[in-house]
């Protein structure tokens, strides 16, 4: 996403590109990897991680259900994938201090999108495929091709949030 410092907080977007779904286990193993200089699945890069576990999918679809899980789970890895080159990521939920401020100081953003709501979430993603960690089940890392995939900015580059409060440690 080449425009994310331009974007504020509360700001509605339809993301078109490329997502990577990414877990609990998976960003465990992430962070593991590049603490012991291990080669990544996927360029952290200007990437963004869509914290979501896809149900099974239907015949004739392209992805289950998907839609997103609480991200403050995700809270004691998410500065170091920022760090890293980690653009953005996308879940529900608040998030901690720790991340607000990592988000500011790498110049990322958090998205949120419609909780309970996977099976609308699922007709944004034009193609799926497994790139890491197929032994997690739904819980490996996916890489998807999204069309309009609808997001609201919830901390802005800048470090400003949508919510009052911040996730508990």
């Amino acid at each position: 996403m080449k425009n994310i410092n331009t974007l504020k907080v509360g700001d509605e977007i339809f993301l078109t590109g490329t997502i990577y779904t990414a877990r609990d286990q998976a960003h465990k193993r992430l962070t593991e990897a590049i603490k012991n200089g291990r080669r990544l699945p996927f360029e952290l890069k200007e990437a963004i991680i869509y914290y979501c576990g896809p149900t099974k999918t239907p015949q004739g679809k392209v992805i289950g259900s998907c839609g997103p899980t609480t991200s403050s789970r995700m809270d004691k890895f998410t500065p170091l994938l920022l760090a890293k080159g980690l653009r953005g990521t996308i879940g529900k939920g608040i998030r901690s201090q720790e991340v607000r401020k990592a988000i500011k100081k790498y110049k990322g953003a958090y998205f949120i999108t419609y909780a309970g709501c996977g099976a609308l979430l699922s007709k944004y993603v034009e193609s799926a495929k497994i790139v890491a960690y197929p032994d997690l089940g739904p819980e490996a890392i996916y890489r998807l091709e999204v069309k309009d995939f609808p997001l609201i900015v919830a901390i802005d580059s800048s470090g400003n949030g949508i919510y009052n409060k911040q996730a508990p440690k």
